[in-house]
């Protein structure tokens, strides 16, 4: 995915790209102490990667973020094929609270959101917690 931040006084300022990762930590609710009932999955990983996918990935893959305030003072970005318009500026964290509000919407009852955490490169990342703060780079 690539971005730019907008007002930002360094060289983010520009449309540049990153290959994310972002790692997803879920819970569930299980009465029993001592192990997990049935299958013993509170749900399997493949499903989790699906919901990503579905919800995250295929929002993101191959697209350009921009903010509106990035697009007003750039007009000619406007027409691209693979752009996403976003009200706010696409930073990790604004990311992160958008990752945290689709997943909550597409995980299955029983199942929590309790952590993630998105990097930009192999060293930058922000992470999310249900009380919304974040952790610094």
């Amino acid at each position: 995915m690539a971005h730019a931040i907008h007002g930002y006084p360094g060289s983010c300022k520009n449309i540049h790209g990153h290959s994310y990762e972002l790692h997803v930590t879920v819970t569930g609710n299980s009465t029993n102490k001592n192990a997990i009932p049935g299958t013993g999955l509170l749900i399997d990983f493949k499903e989790i990667k699906k919901i990503v996918s579905n919800t995250i990935i295929e929002k993101f893959d191959h697209k350009v973020v921009l903010s509106q305030a990035y697009l007003q003072a750039n007009g000619s970005f406007s027409n691209t094929e693979n752009l996403v318009s976003w009200q706010m500026e696409p930073t990790a964290e604004n990311m992160l609270l958008f990752i945290q509000q689709q997943l909550e919407e597409a995980l299955p009852p029983g199942i929590k959101l309790v952590y993630l955490k998105l990097f930009e490169t192999k060293d930058s990342y922000a992470e999310w917690l249900p009380a919304n703060t974040f952790a610094p780079y």
